[in-house]
């Protein structure tokens, strides 16, 4: 159950992925990290109880630190799956038993306090929004992270529309990752030239179903962006996300924050 929580500048996000699960002290009038990031391996098999364990070992070292927040604060998790109303409708990179898991309700009891959860790929979404390429930018901005699969976050005036699944698209009868992805690329060793013709015509359907005002390029592969954002030709302003590895954790507290009316 929610609470009433005391004043704090700071909260704890979390990050969990597949390999590593990593949590940060992240200062909310900024969206700066305080200190450097906390990181244990994920446990294999990465079941509930396992996971939880980590995570409280990480908000517990991070609340030893001289700026941590206050006792009472939430802390903010991105998890990678569809959440709905706090429970997990997928599992992505980790264990399958996390289906139709009440994520919220689990990693509440094991903290003892509030918490909110969200899909990572929203999370980082929501970051780049507030506080990197995106910020203060009116109308629809749309966050594209190019990786293992086609990650995506929608949002409109600030505000996340959550589990927008834009990378399942189905472009000229393939799920629209299959072909656009960063492996997709290195899969069917395509030359830089040979991917921005598929980017091309996976952001001209994006654009025309939705009208942005940003594309915003996150993924590992945004870091050699001047490789191939050039060659595409969009209606829309398409720019390289600023806050790399750190946005999950970055947007995990943003959305807590925001959530227990901590900041808005």
């Amino acid at each position: 159950m929610s609470r009433k929580h005391s004043h704090t500048d700071s909260v704890i996000g979390i990050d969990i992925g597949g390999t590593g699960i990593k949590g940060g002290i992240v200062r909310l009038k900024d969206g700066e990290m305080v200190g450097e990031r906390y990181r244990i391996d994920t446990p294999q098999p990465s079941t509930p109880q396992a996971v939880a364990t980590v995570v409280k070992a990480i908000v517990d070292e991070l609340m030893t630190r001289e700026h941590a927040p206050a006792d009472d604060a939430p802390v903010g998790i991105t998890f990678p799956a569809i959440i709905s109303h706090g429970v997990a409708r997928s599992a992505a990179n980790v264990d399958k038993s996390w289906i139709d898991a009440d994520v919220d309700k689990i990693f509440g009891d094991e903290l003892g306090r509030d918490v909110q959860v969200m899909n990572d790929a929203d999370a980082a979404g929501l970051a780049e929004a507030r506080y990197g390429a995106g910020e203060g930018v009116k109308g629809t901005v749309l966050v594209i992270t190019l990786g293992t699969g086609i990650g995506s976050a929608f949002i409109h005036d600030g505000r996340l529309i959550p589990n927008a699944e834009l990378g399942h698209l189905e472009i000229d009868g393939f799920d629209a990752e299959s072909k656009a992805s960063a492996s997709a690329r290195e899969r069917d060793n395509l030359s830089w030239d040979e991917y921005a013709v598929r980017l091309q015509r996976y952001f001209e359907h994006v654009e025309f179903l939705f009208s942005p005002e940003l594309f915003i390029i996150g993924g590992g592969i945004s870091k050699r962006s001047q490789d191939y954002l050039p060659l595409l030709k969009l209606r829309t302003k398409i720019v390289p996300a600023q806050l790399q590895n750190n946005a999950g954790i970055v947007g995990g507290a943003l959305q807590a924050a925001v959530h227990f009316k901590i900041t808005k």
